[in-house]
């Protein structure tokens, strides 16, 4: 039997990321270029900006991953691509790209829903992992726990009401005055800082709802900023190790909190989380070290945006039955299949 090779491309947001896939979930060639660097300076991601860069990085990235897993075009199975949700401008440049390739290279494409490949990231290395386990996704732009009864069969048991965890976590640190990307920048001072110092609320934890909010959170992190800042002396800076502390053991509480109830409610004692959150230090210290089910994250790498969890998702789905049309479009606004 001749070996399926799938190509994962990757373009929702700020990075360009291309994979090659042998089979179900082995990794042939990875390569990522990053745009952090680019956008730091403007405090966040510039849409039109990153658009530009995938243009500029996209197609030597996919030369250079073909090169690395010793194959040609022409000798891959499948090319999946994140159709989204993300920006559309970055979306656009890898689907069409997807497309053209596809033809040159007479080879299908599948457009990929970008959550279903955060979901996939935990199974690259947990052989032993199969449905039905609960997933928490935790990134810049969605926070949510889904019920996996079947790959392709999801329930969606709760999302945020407002900020995503990431989203409180950048916000978070440009309020404080941090450099972006502000959620690594918190976990790194959190480390050295008093996690009871300040007494942040825990949104949401008493309700009775697999549901999450952060926007409250957020505003008490602002007023007791304002009242730092305003202190006659102003409070000293290294009071900032305990605020990203305080604040990040917050946002780990509630998280852990409404997965607990998900876990009550369900049964299920498997669970995994992924998305750029999931990369949080405190976060995978708590779910690992939770006794109420067994976790299983991917390395921190591949919890941020990549291409070995698209083209995962996809060579999944291929096998499922599912296809794209030759005139797939991208959607930044993709709702997530249940």
């Amino acid at each position: 039997m001749s070996v399926f090779y799938t190509l994962g491309i990757e373009t929702s947001c700020d990075d360009t990321a291309v994979s090659v896939l042998r089979g179900e979930r082995e990794v042939a060639a990875e390569l990522l270029s990053s745009q952090i660097r680019d956008h730091a300076r403007f405090g966040g991601v510039i849409p039109e900006f990153a658009a530009r860069r995938h243009l500029e990085s996209l197609l030597p990235l996919i030369d250079a991953a073909l090169r690395e897993a010793g194959i040609e075009g022409k000798d891959l199975n499948l090319i999946a691509v994140t159709r989204g949700p993300g920006l559309m401008g970055s979306l656009m440049v890898g689907v069409l790209a997807a497309r053209a390739l596809s033809r040159a290279w007479e080879v299908p494409v599948l457009g990929v829903n970008h959550l279903e490949g955060h979901m996939f990231a935990p199974l690259l290395e947990a052989d032993e992992l199969a449905p039905p386990f609960l997933s928490l996704i935790v990134s810049g732009g969605h926070t949510e726990i889904i019920r996996v009864d079947a790959f392709g069969r999801y329930a969606l048991l709760g999302g945020t009401r407002d900020d995503a965890a990431g989203e409180a976590f950048d916000k978070a640190a440009k309020l404080m005055g941090l450099p972006y990307p502000g959620g690594p920048e918190i976990d790194r001072l959190a480390a050295t800082g008093n996690p009871k110092a300040f007494d942040f609320p825990v949104p949401l934890k008493r309700t009775d709802r697999v549901e999450f909010s952060f926007s409250g959170l957020k505003t008490a992190l602002l007023w007791q900023v304002k009242k730092m800042r305003e202190a006659n002396p102003p409070t000293d800076i290294l009071h900032i190790v305990d605020l990203c502390a305080s604040f990040q053991h917050a946002v780990v509480e509630a998280l852990i909190a409404k997965l607990a109830m998900a876990v009550r409610q369900t049964g299920i004692e498997n669970v995994t989380a992924s998305g750029g959150v999931a990369a949080n230090s405190a976060l995978r210290r708590a779910l690992r070290e939770d006794r109420r089910w067994r976790a299983w994250l991917p390395q921190p790498s591949r919890c941020t945006d990549n291409a070995v969890m698209i083209a995962m998702a996809g060579y999944n789905a291929w096998q499922r039955g599912a296809r794209s049309p030759e005139d797939l479009t991208p959607d930044p606004s993709l709702e997530f299949a249940v």
